[in-house]
């Protein structure tokens, strides 16, 4: 293994930042990089028995499967296979937002019972356009409803995320993320745009596992042991359904879906973009532990804390690195190297020190010895053309200037 210190490193600004949750007196989040632990990293290319992996033959038949083997049993826990689902329509228009758009809501199900788990995906697409488009396709995280003004989304009647124990769609919340998510702005850059609530596929609460998909999985949950899946996997699970029925709508290009997530959310799409190769582009926006940030720096987020902060995250085997990351036998710069060669797309905020910037910064560069063996590239400096990183002044959020850098990256490859 080489030691961290002769990689080359893109050097951040570390800027003073409150953790979004109190901190205890018993573990107090790093802020300061002098204080990041001596570390090595899992080698990426190297097999479970010692071997060298040489060739793309390598990779893809023995040390990929390895590596999805071990992220299953120690971080995200084994999901089951994707059901067939089936869709129904619950609402369609060709003149949606001031004839800018076509818009459907179509409830996505989970099972052969119209009234169990499932989805409601929100789809627009251009009015004018003339064939199946791209789409970026993501979860929210309070209803359709909140993305945008337009008055006829659906509330929808599931989880969403709230304060003060209240979890219900409200008109009152209609539009109060649509910042996050430009809807006409991408429109006008010729994709479409769906989206569905997290909430729909399980709730995001440490509730046994009792509602969302697991209810779906009886023979999972009674004997639940360290490798049953959490709820970060229950949302790629969600994620990977959608795209099943994506795959079957006329409007769009099913070859070219880039999945998008945030926070925790882009957690669930790195992991659904990792195990999943029909995703054509895979962006993580402030992801953080457990997502694209690397766990051994015990920097912010320590996978002490998120688990002890959301113990129904990940499965139960993943509690055993509490304290203990340098035990860990993966590390996140090999869940990135599972989406190579497909683009890949790590975007930080300065200020969002919780979610450790330079550590998701470090998982792309440590990812991209894969990208070079799979996509080899004239210079070997730097990451591979088919990755990026991407850090904005500012906080822990989802910003005008995100998208724009998102379509940026997704136009590069467009045309492939």
């Amino acid at each position: 293994m080489r030691p961290l210190f002769l990689l080359p490193i893109t050097l951040l600004s570390m800027l003073a930042a409150t953790p979004p949750m109190p901190v205890s007196a018993a573990e107090t989040a790093n802020h300061d990089e002098s204080k990041v632990p001596p570390y090595q990293l899992p080698e990426v290319l190297t097999m479970a028995d010692g071997a060298a992996v040489k060739t793309a033959a390598d990779w893809n038949g023995k040390r990929r499967p390895e590596i999805v083997r071990l992220f299953e049993e120690n971080v995200y826990g084994v999901s089951p296979a994707l059901p067939p689902v089936s869709a129904k329509v619950l609402e369609k228009s060709d003149t949606a937002l001031g004839g800018k758009a076509k818009r459907q809501q179509v409830r996505v199900s989970f099972s052969a019972d119209p009234a169990g788990p499932g989805m409601t995906v929100l789809l627009y697409t251009p009015a004018d356009a003339k064939g199946p488009v791209p789409i970026f396709w993501g979860l929210n995280f309070t209803g359709n409803h909140s993305i945008s003004n337009d008055p006829d989304i659906l509330l929808g009647g599931g989880w969403v995320a709230g304060k003060d124990g209240e979890h219900r769609a409200l008109e009152s919340t209609r539009g109060q993320n649509a910042s996050r998510w430009p809807v006409e702005w991408v429109l006008a850059q010729g994709y479409g745009l769906a989206t569905a609530c997290y909430g729909d596929i399980d709730p995001d609460e440490d509730d046994g596992f009792k509602n969302g998909v697991h209810a779906l999985c009886p023979e999972i949950e009674k004997k639940r042991d360290g490798t049953a899946w959490g709820t970060v996997a229950a949302w790629a699970w969600g994620l990977r359904a959608g795209l099943n029925w994506l795959e079957t709508e006329p409007s769009v290009d099913a070859k070219r879906v880039a999945l998008h997530g945030h926070s925790r959310l882009g957690k669930a799409a790195l992991w659904a973009g990792a195990t999943d190769p029909r995703f054509w582009v895979v962006i993580s926006n402030e992801s953080g532990c457990g997502g694209a940030a690397l766990s051994m720096r015990i920097f912010g987020e320590t996978v002490g804390r998120i688990n002890t902060s959301f113990p129904h995250w990940f499965c139960a085997n993943f509690r055993k690195y509490n304290g203990k990351e340098s035990a860990l036998p993966v590390d996140q710069h090999m869940l990135l190297a599972l989406v190579a060669p497909r683009p890949l797309f790590v975007g930080s905020a300065e200020e969002d020190l919780w979610a450790d910037p330079k550590g998701e910064e470090l998982s792309q560069i440590h990812a991209t010895p894969v990208y070079n063996l799979l996509s080899p590239q004239a210079e070997k400096s730097g990451l591979n053309p088919r990755q990026r990183y991407f850090i904005r002044p500012g906080k822990h959020d989802v910003l005008q200037s995100d998208w724009e850098a998102w379509v940026a990256f997704a136009n590069g490859f467009r045309h492939e």
